[in-house]
């Protein structure tokens, strides 16, 4: 059956976002999210072109503070931190969700400590006054409803401090995207992926997205929205410097 592709599946679920998402399953699902990330998620790409810039000569004035909101699994939060700490940089590096799962699974993957897991929300570190130099999210966009994404956008201004930067990462829906990653992922459906949620989830994923034409539509005054390749889009923000 032909999967449409033309509007938001908004009312698809991810399994394992499911309360009774199999622990197994889930656990290799985390487990692998680092080696699927890497290829269409590029955390090389945004450490020399966001994070490391901003981490040289003390632009911030000390460690600098990175968030990452919706960390799953936490392989982009870690990614982040180790590559702070190999180029000597001091950094604070926090990853959060919602979902206790995920922060058990991070705080276990980081036997160093070098992220701060927080099982929390972004509003509720809005409300408890903190900031941050970078606030980051990967493959949270299309889980939002419409309201939920004018909060998260609101939220993260709030949480950027004077001179920072939000960024926020999405695949962009599309024909092209879902054959790509239908494609991809079919030869280790049973050996690489077997046993996880990575390859229904990720089809599922692709089908709850937005496009680029969409999210600026829908997004406030000084957001930007760029189309990155392969497939994917990107919500940005800066705050001014001076800015209260």
């Amino acid at each position: 059956m032909a999967v449409d592709l033309r509007v938001r599946a908004v009312d698809a679920r991810e399994q394992m976002d499911a309360a009774d998402a199999d622990p197994r399953m889930l656990a290799r699902t985390y487990a692998r999210f680092a080696a699927v990330n890497a290829v269409v998620s590029d955390p090389r790409g945004l450490y020399r072109r966001l994070v490391r810039p901003r981490a040289r000569g003390g632009a911030f004035g000390g460690a600098l503070r990175v968030l990452d909101i919706g960390c799953g699994g936490g392989d982009l939060a870690l990614a982040l931190a180790r590559r702070l700490r190999r180029d000597g940089h001091p950094a604070q590096v926090t990853g959060i969700d919602i979902d206790p799962r995920a922060v058990e699974w991070s705080t276990r993957a980081d036997p160093e400590g070098l992220v701060q897991w927080r099982c929390t929300s972004s509003a509720d570190l809005v409300d408890a006054g903190e900031q941050y130099d970078i606030v980051l999210s990967n493959h949270v966009l299309h889980h939002l409803t419409e309201s939920g994404l004018h909060a998260l956008l609101a939220e993260s201004r709030r949480l950027v401090r004077t001179g920072g930067v939000a960024e926020h990462s999405d695949i962009a829906r599309s024909r092209t995207a879902y054959a790509l990653f239908a494609a991809a992922t079919w030869p280790v459906a049973g050996t690489v992926l077997a046993g996880s949620y990575i390859r229904a989830d990720g089809l599922t994923s692709i089908r709850r997205s937005y496009t680029r034409a969409e999210l600026a539509a829908r997004v406030p005054p000084g957001w930007r929205v760029e189309k990155r390749m392969p497939a994917r889009v990107l919500l940005r923000w800066e705050a001014p410097h001076g800015a209260p």
